[in-house]
């Protein structure tokens, strides 16, 4: 059985990180989506939350299963007996930081394979660090979220405070 594991940061999960999850499902028996508490980045959502949106927008593939993780991926999807981490790349600029971690794991893991999928073309601009600039500035992130993932932002963003856009745009 072909398992792989795509760890991300997921704050929060967009159509980009979607696409490349129901991709890499099609092409690997199991897939597990993965992701931790332990990171340098203040995240927006707690790892329980995080958890609980990609669970919410996943929940109708049977070959995907949503897991938290401490401590090294590399460990991690090794104790899962995983031969494969998938990646996603959007653009040029990616791969740099993508390739420098990929030769990491396989410093640490020779055993552990990265294997990258590209991003579909809509979603080459689409990320977590800016759908959440765009929400703290009050603009419309329907066009780059499930509408799950924007009713958990807007309701997180109002506890801070932060007036949001409403669905369609509409303030």
């Amino acid at each position: 059985m072909a398992v792989a594991v795509y760890a991300g940061t997921f704050d929060p999960v967009t159509f980009g990180h979607l696409d490349i999850i129901h991709r890499a499902a099609a092409v690997y028996d199991r897939l597990v989506v993965t992701t931790t508490e332990g990171m340098s980045k203040a995240p927006l959502f707690s790892l329980e939350e995080r958890l609980e949106l990609l669970r919410a927008n996943l929940a109708r593939a049977a070959n995907i299963e949503v897991l938290p993780f401490t401590g090294l991926l590399v460990e991690f999807v090794r104790s899962l007996g995983a031969p494969v981490i998938v990646r996603g790349l959007r653009a040029a600029s990616d791969f740099e930081s993508e390739f420098e971690m990929a030769m990491m794991n396989r410093s640490l893991a020779p055993d552990i394979e990265t294997v990258f999928f590209v991003t579909s073309p809509q979603f080459m601009f689409v990320s977590s660090t800016l759908i959440r600039e765009i929400a703290f500035g009050g603009g419309d992130i329907d066009p780059f979220v499930p509408p799950t993932v924007r009713d958990a932002i807007i309701e997180k963003l109002s506890r801070l405070g932060i007036e949001q856009q409403r669905p369609g745009g509409k303030g």
